[in-house]
C-alpha cells in the first residue's frame, strides 16, 4: 500500500485519488471510511468522543484496510501518521509513506477557505502549533514531496510516481 500523509488541508485526498487512478489502484480515504462506518465525520467523532477515542477508531480502521491486502492508495487523516502504532502497521504491511509537505501558510489558507470543521485547528495559533509539533514526525515518511501553491494535483502525482520508481 501507498499512504499519503501530511497536515490538514495539504491535499492528501485529492492526490491519493489521482495517484490511485494513475496506478490503476483503489483509493481509500481513511476519514471517509470512518465516517461511513460510524455515521459521523472525523471532526464530529473528535468533538463527541474525544481525540483519544477517535485515534483508536482510526487505528482499527487502518488495520482493517491494510489487512484486506488489496493494493491501494490510502489518504490518511492529518493525525494518523503521528500515532506510532499506525506507522508500525503501515511498515508491517510493506507500506510506503508519502508526505505532502506544504508550508503552514498554504495549509492555513486552505483551512480558512474550506467549510469543513477542523476541531484541532480552529484558530491560526492552534493550527500552527499543531503543524510545528507534527512536522518532525511527518518527516519520518519514506518519500517527501514539497508542495507550493501553484502545484497541480497532476504535477504532485508525477513527482510521487518518479520517487516511487526510484
Amino acid at each position: 500500500p501507498i499512504v499519503i500523509t501530511g497536515f490538514m488541508a495539504c491535499g492528501k485526498t485529492q492526490v491519493a485519488r489521482a495517484l490511485a487512478r494513475r496506478l490503476n489502484l483503489t483509493a481509500v480515504d481513511l476519514d471517509n471510511k470512518i465516517a461511513t462506518r460510524y455515521g459521523r465525520t472525523a471532526a464530529q467523532l473528535i468533538v463527541d468522543e474525544g481525540e483519544p477515542a477517535f485515534r483508536a477508531i482510526e487505528t482499527r480502521t487502518l488495520r482493517e484496510v491494510l489487512e484486506s491486502h488489496k493494493p491501494c492508495v490510502i489518504a490518511l487523516g492529518g493525525g494518523a501518521w503521528i500515532t506510532e502504532q499506525n506507522r508500525n502497521l503501515i511498515a508491517e504491511h510493506g507500506g510506503v509513506a508519502v508526505l505532502l509537505d506544504p508550508p503552514f501558510e498554504l495549509c492555513w489558507q486552505r483551512i480558512e477557505a474550506a467549510e469543513e470543521e477542523r476541531p484541532l485547528g480552529r484558530t491560526r495559533e492552534q493550527a500552527e502549533s499543531l503543524f510545528r509539533a507534527r512536522r518532525p514526525v511527518y518527516q519520518l515518511a519514506n518519500i517527501r514531496i514539497p508542495v507550493v501553491a501553484h502545484d497541480t494535483v497532476d504535477e504532485l502525482v508525477t513527482r510521487i510516481e518518479t520517487q516511487l520508481k526510484s
